[in-house]
């Protein structure tokens, strides 16, 4: 026999509502998971992960739903409210994506990323945080940080940061010189390119907050950075936006050779 799943609790997420409707739909059309596939064209294990909130659908196959069932704009609108909330679940989910996507873009005007720190500027910036439970976090980073970096695969990395990064003592003399001295390591490595955006560039779109886009088999995501949280953006549409910014602040910065020479400049002030 085969195993039948309880749905989704549809109260739990705009996206557990909309694969919850989905498996109601298609029950109540009596298709098959394998019918379903041809819907949406999609294997019959495709519809059974989106059922199961494994998977989303795409534009293409809300709108292949909507015009299959005469359901207006139904799942197409549902789909794209999904893709603008912030769901419960969206920081998983994001961490997901991040430890499989081949190319990921950074831009960071505060802090050095979050993948290219070491441990203990990772600690310096908890001490000063939110965080609770500090060696837990600290853990959890360190994970997510090796996640990315150790991968038989590692993704092809692109970082932008701000100069003022670098002038940042965080965690004090040591702490900031040991990592500057890791950047610069991290910076000859051949599937990672940084590039700093001098104080003298002056403003910039950066400005307004730090986020990062991330390529993944069949699509682009992003997230952006906010007070309190951040927020995982899933709109096509929205992460195109953010893929053109990032190349706009891009054309801001100093080559991979300048930037090095920059990193080197601000170390020597820690030395």
């Amino acid at each position: 026999m085969p195993i039948v799943r309880a749905p989704l609790d549809p109260k739990l997420s705009l996206w557990h509502f909309l694969a919850y409707e989905l498996r109601y739909e298609r029950e109540r059309h009596g298709l098959s998971l394998t019918q379903m596939g041809k819907v949406i064209s999609a294997a019959r294990s495709t519809v059974s992960n989106i059922e199961a909130g494994r998977r989303k659908i795409d534009d293409d196959q809300a709108k292949s739903i909507d015009t299959a069932w005469g359901t207006g704009r139904l799942f197409e609108l549902l789909l794209w409210y999904a893709q603008t909330s912030h769901g419960p679940d969206w920081g998983r989910t994001y961490v997901r994506y991040e430890a499989t996507a081949g190319t990921i873009k950074i831009y960071h005007g505060q802090a050095i990323p979050g993948v290219l720190q070491t441990d203990d500027y990772t600690r310096a910036l908890l001490q000063v945080g939110s965080a609770t439970d500090i060696d837990a976090e600290l853990a959890e980073r360190v994970s997510r940080r090796r996640a990315i970096l150790d991968r038989p695969d590692p993704p092809f990395i692109w970082v932008l940061m701000d100069e003022s990064v670098l002038a940042c003592p965080v965690g004090g003399v040591e702490v900031m010189r040991e990592q500057l001295r890791h950047l610069r390591e991290l910076a000859d490595r051949p599937h990672l390119i940084i590039r700093i955006i001098p104080t003298s560039a002056g403003a910039h779109l950066g400005l307004d907050g730090s986020f990062q886009v991330l390529s993944l088999d069949v699509r682009d995501v992003a997230y952006s950075g906010a007070q309190n949280g951040g927020r995982l953006i899933e709109d096509t549409g929205e992460v195109k936006r953010l893929g053109v910014k990032f190349d706009r602040i891009g054309a801001k910065a100093a080559s991979e050779d300048a930037s090095r020479l920059l990193i080197e400049q601000h170390l020597e002030r820690y030395t």
